[in-house]
């Protein structure tokens, strides 16, 4: 299940996009979507997860923010396509298990695996909800803006026709 519960314009530093924000029944979500992209094929989009360390507190120890912006950014440049944005920060594990794991980031440890090392798990988040919007959107394919296989499976398991992926980091 997802519901829309609201839609407005929203100007942005990389263009003006329609916000829609959903529900599952559990979480809020929401779609930033550039031009008309009902029925449309290779539609870019980028399905992006919370996180509190880039996005509000401008950290460098990640590489989320520029993965939104060069998102962003491709998507300005075409005139269309859709970022949605899941709220699974840390990996759904929560910002707890972040704060946990720096200790074993930081002995060298990738991230997931210092999840794993402060008893959470390595990656928890369902991308699931982010097919039922892009169902909802109405799109016939998407070009995923993601280095990330899981998401491409889940999408596509969920019926969702992803005609290839474009990396989101330099």
């Amino acid at each position: 299940m997802i519901v829309k519960l609201a839609e407005t314009n929203l100007k942005t530093k990389f263009g003006e996009y329609r916000e829609i924000l959903f529900y599952d029944g559990q979480k809020e979500s929401f779609a930033l979507v550039m031009g008309d992209i009902d029925g449309e094929e290779n539609v870019l989009c980028r399905v992006h997860s919370s996180c509190i360390f880039a996005h509000h507190f401008n950290s460098i120890e990640c590489d989320c923010r520029e993965q939104m912006e060069i998102s962003q950014q491709l998507i300005q440049k075409k005139g269309k396509g859709i970022i949605i944005w899941l709220d699974q920060e840390g990996k759904s594990n929560g910002h707890y298990a972040l704060l946990k794991s720096i200790q074993y980031k930081k002995s060298g440890l990738s991230q997931a695996e210092s999840y794993e090392a402060a008893g959470f798990k390595k990656d928890a988040r369902d991308f699931s909800p982010a097919a039922k919007i892009l169902n909802e959107l109405g799109v016939a394919s998407i070009c995923m803006l993601t280095n990330n296989p899981k998401k491409v499976s889940t999408l596509s398991q969920h019926g969702i026709i992803v005609s290839g992926t474009q990396p989101t980091v330099l």
